[in-house]
């Protein structure tokens, strides 16, 4: 008869309720209504006077069946409930039966820790693991197994036992028969307890049981595969004689760190994993086989170990045998950037507590999560989901799981791979003798660079050629250097274009010497360009048209000085020269602030700052060229008025000057247009900036500059609510100080001097709803525009803008506003950062979609027609557009669609007034 099988005549219990509320009531109710028949009165009321006791019950009997039938059959187990810190000692099993019974009791008891929370991850595997030395420790005593010792292998050795595990040992003895018997035993002893594999040793299964030191020894140094050496970073002495065991211990540290992975070494690794990763794959289970699918535990696990061979030679304190504490210390040291440390160890703890609770329900060697709705909810259920809004428990499970999943396989392919770096100089002289040109032209590196992220593998090949090759003897040293220049380009949004532009600059003989230069004496600048060329071709561009810039790479990258002017002979050179060295600066300044950008150095606000500045010093010096015949200012509009400029902005400009008469106004007209031709230039190479002076009053059918005058009265006159609203932006930012002071008397007057009534606010609200209607472009995709999308940056700024003019709020820059209209209180703290997030996100990846999707039309700051105002729709192109943000492209898309949703909440409550 089932023992759990349960009798419809128990009477109710208070642990029934505790019962019917667990994550399995469908099998714990009728267990305890079971177990209360046959513990008797006794059992009864030691129930009823312990409510812990009750919740421990019904935890187990939710989680695993295997050990709720324990409670039932085995008296002495409610009493290891009713003290979990209590461990029975195993030595004093007298016999392999008694072994066993310890074993089972002390399996709960673990459990019972575990699922009451008591115990974290680590600490439930060495406690498993503990359990497991204390079992043969007993069985050796058993066994009078005295001349040999056993070496607990894989997570054993590690002490990061799961529930179900094998436990991985091999047998070290002194010699002779006599060692057979004794292993023997102990291993048959011990297989009654647990799953006992001693495949591991040499040969494996063909091999002996036992082998002495000296054959191991001899073994490792002739024979062992790189994998035997990977297994040899768990082991650990466990029972029986202590010496030998620790010797053993010693012997094999020194056999392991005393050795280097080559290429062949790394790359065999590698393919076993694959192997393993292809059967799964074979069968459908990556979604659900937690261990070895993608982004299991073996991701974790593998990368995790493969830095420890490569590393810890040189570095003692990575030598650690369980996974958590070594990732921690790679951290600590460096290896793995701290944020993927910590996602890493986030989920490899979220995978084993499922591991743990799939193996749990009948002690079954289980990696998968099952595929039957009843069962898959059940263990979610036991995790700790519960059914809410967003979905039932399992599905709510399944989308953790798939995130951690989705995680864990993007950090394990960077990590996984870096060791392949230090191996690709074992190719030594790639391209540069017959043999290694032989091996680039046959693709037998073909694979490696797949696995770094480059995908034209011909054209890539080639590039390798030429990266050595063009570089006469010297290239030993780009040799030695490539294994970090291919990691340098794999690290950049694309791997490919990043390779074939330093090919370019190889090519030209200028920069194959600064190359050399470069590559030699700092690696960071070398770093920099390999990511600089990866990330937008036009920067690339910038530095290929002037190589001197190369080697400002190495610079701390801070703004560089405006050139002071030349001497020219006659007014033509003066405006060509100016051209041509303002063109030059725009070039290495946009170079500075977009390295800055994609370092993280600079943030989004201060890469706005930042290309604000550079336009302000460019119109200050291409204004000093011009030299207009009267006092003139420029008037900075928009953007650039915020100091909040973009990669792809215009320039939007107000030119005023002081001045009455015909003669005045005609040399102010031509001020202006020879101001606008030098900025714009006659094409766009000759290009330095891009201006537009369209919101100027009667825009493009009014005159370039006006007079003080002018603009007084006009003003005065004919101001117009969305004229008003662009002199929110207004900022002098060149020439004439007094002109430009009186400007902004006029300005300020004309902005503030009347309220902004109700009128005026519906006019506002029609002109949004226009631009929402028309100015969309039509391929754009509206759902995720950039600039114009719902909750976007065009609603934050309109936001903004209404509540400065109804508030009488000055601040010329869309941030700056927003803090101060937190600050006085006219827009809640939940909304201003709503709208803040929105609005740096949006910036953020419109900046960097700019240098990535190549819209910076080479050498200016202008952009190509709002080409990067959308993310883009082609999923390559997004693809190298989230690897630059360091996000993927579903996560950057899911981002995109919350922020915007909860800013255009905002927008439509305080800009359009919905719900007042």
């Amino acid at each position: 008869m089932d023992p759990l099988a349960p009798d419809r005549g128990t009477s109710a219990h208070p642990i029934t309720a505790l019962a019917r509320r667990s994550a399995a009531p469908q099998t714990v109710v009728p267990f305890v209504e079971r177990l209360l028949e046959t513990g008797g009165p006794g059992l009864v009321d030691r129930l009823g006077a312990r409510p812990a006791l009750c919740s421990q019950i019904v935890e187990i009997a939710a989680a695993s069946r295997s050990l709720a039938r324990l409670l039932i059959t085995d008296p002495r187990a409610i009493g290891v409930l009713e003290d979990l810190e209590r461990v029975e000692d195993p030595s004093e099993a007298r016999s392999a039966a008694a072994l066993v019974a310890w074993k089972r009791r002390e399996l709960l008891r673990i459990a019972a820790r575990d699922l009451s929370g008591l115990d974290d991850v680590e600490t439930v595997g060495r406690n498993l693991a503990d359990m497991a030395d204390g079992l043969l420790r007993t069985a050796c005593r058993l066994t009078s197994a005295d001349t040999v010792a056993v070496i607990g292998m894989g997570k054993l050795g590690a002490r990061e036992l799961n529930y179900s595990s094998d436990i991985d040992i091999v047998i070290v003895g002194t010699g002779g028969l006599r060692d057979n018997a004794p292993a023997r035993s102990v291993v048959e002893i011990t297989r009654q307890a647990l799953r006992v594999d001693t495949a591991l040793r040499p040969e494996g299964r063909a091999g002996a049981l036992v082998r002495t030191l000296d054959s191991y020894r001899a073994y490792w140094d002739r024979w062992a595969r790189p994998w035997e050496f990977q297994a040899l970073l768990k082991a650990r002495f466990v029972a029986g004689d202590e010496v030998l065991g620790l010797a053993f211990e010693e012997a094999a540290a020194e056999r392991l760190w005393s050795r280097r992975l080559d290429a062949e070494a790394l790359a065999e690794l590698r393919s076993m994993k694959a192997r393993a990763e292809g059967e799964v794959g074979k069968r459908g289970l990556h979604g659900r086989e937690i261990k070895l699918g993608h982004g299991g535990i073996r991701d974790v696990e593998f990368a995790v170990q493969l830095l420890q061979l490569v590393h810890g030679p040189a570095d003692p304190a990575l030598r650690i045998k369980a996974t958590l504490p070594a990732l921690a210390e790679l951290s600590r040291a460096g290896y793995v950037a701290g944020e993927d440390a910590a996602e890493l160890s986030l989920a490899y703890t979220f995978l084993r507590t499922v591991e743990h609770r799939l193996q749990l329900v009948e002690e079954a060697q289980v990696h998968t999560v099952p595929a039957d709705a009843t069962e898959a909810d059940q263990l979610a259920r036991v995790i700790g989901f519960r059914a809410g809004r967003t979905g039932e428990a399992r599905q709510r499970f399944a989308e953790v799981l798939a995130r951690h999943q989705a995680s864990v396989r993007a950090i394990h392919e960077r990590l996984y791979f870096r060791p392949l770096l230090e191996a690709f100089g074992s190719f030594g002289s790639f391209g540069y003798s017959e043999k290694s040109a032989a091996l680039v032209a046959r693709g037998a590196v073909e694979e490696r660079l797949s696995a770094f992220g480059f995908r034209e593998s011909d054209r890539t090949r080639q590039a390798l050629g030429e990266l050595t090759e063009g570089l006469t003897r010297k290239s030993r040293l780009m040799q030695q250097m490539l294994p970090l220049v291919l990691y340098w380009c794999s690290e950049s949004p694309d791997p490919d274009q990043a390779l074939l532009g330093l090919r370019t600059l190889v090519r030209g003989s200028h920069h194959r010497e600064l190359l050399l230069g470069l590559f030699r004496d700092s690696p960071e600048a070398a770093r920099r360009l390999c990511l600089l060329a990866g990330t937008s071709k036009e920067l690339l561009e910038l530095l290929r048209r002037d190589p001197a810039m190369t080697a400002e790479l190495a610079d701390d990258l801070r703004s560089g000085a405006m050139p002071a002017p030349t001497g020219p002979r006659t007014a033509q050179d003066n405006r060509d020269n100016a051209v041509r060295d303002l063109r030059r600066y725009v070039a290495a300044e946009l170079v500075r602030v977009a390295l800055r950008d994609v370092l993280a150095i600079d943030d989004v606000r201060a890469t706005a700052g930042s290309l604000a500045a550079l336009a302000e010093q460019v119109l200050s010096r291409a204004l000093g060229v011009v030299s207009p015949a009267v006092p003139m200012a420029i008037v900075a509009m928009g953007r650039l008025g915020g100091g909040e400029l973009a990669y792809g902005s215009d320039l939007d400009l107000l030119l005023v000057y002081e001045g009455s008469g015909s003669a005045d106004a005609a040399s102010a007209e031509s001020a202006a247009e020879s101001l606008l031709r030098l900025l714009n230039g006659a094409t766009p190479a000759e290009r330095v900036l891009a201006a537009d002076l369209a919101l100027r009053p009667e825009g493009r059918h009014g005159p370039l500059a006006r007079s003080l005058e002018a603009f007084a009265e006009y003003y005065e006159r004919y101001v117009q609510t969305w004229e008003r609203q662009a002199l929110l932006r207004a900022r002098p930012v060149a020439g004439d100080p007094q002109v430009a002071a009186r400007f902004m008397e006029l300005a300020t007057e004309a902005l503030w001097s009347r309220e902004t009534g109700d009128e005026e606010v519906r006019e506002i609200r029609r002109m949004k709803a226009r631009v929402e209607r028309e100015r969309l472009p039509p391929a754009a995709d509206p759902r995720f525009h950039l600039k114009l999308g719902r909750g976007s940056l065009s609603d934050v700024e309109w936001t903004v803008q209404l509540l400065q003019l109804c508030n009488v709020v000055p601040g010329t820059g869309t941030m700056q506003a927003l803090d101060e209209l937190e600050r006085r209180s006219f827009l809640s703290v939940i909304d201003a950062a709503r709208l803040r997030e929105s609005y740096r996100f949006c910036e953020r990846t419109r900046d960097r979609w700019h240098l990535v999707g190549g819209h910076l039309a080479t050498s200016t700051v202008a952009s190509r027609a709002g080409a990067a105002d959308s993310l883009p729709q082609r999923p390559e192109q997004l693809s190298r557009l989230a690897r630059s943000l360091g996000t993927s492209t579903r996560e950057l898309r899911e981002e995109y669609l919350r922020v915007t949703r909860r800013a255009r909440a905002v927008v439509e409550r305080v800009f359009y007034g919905a719900g007042q």
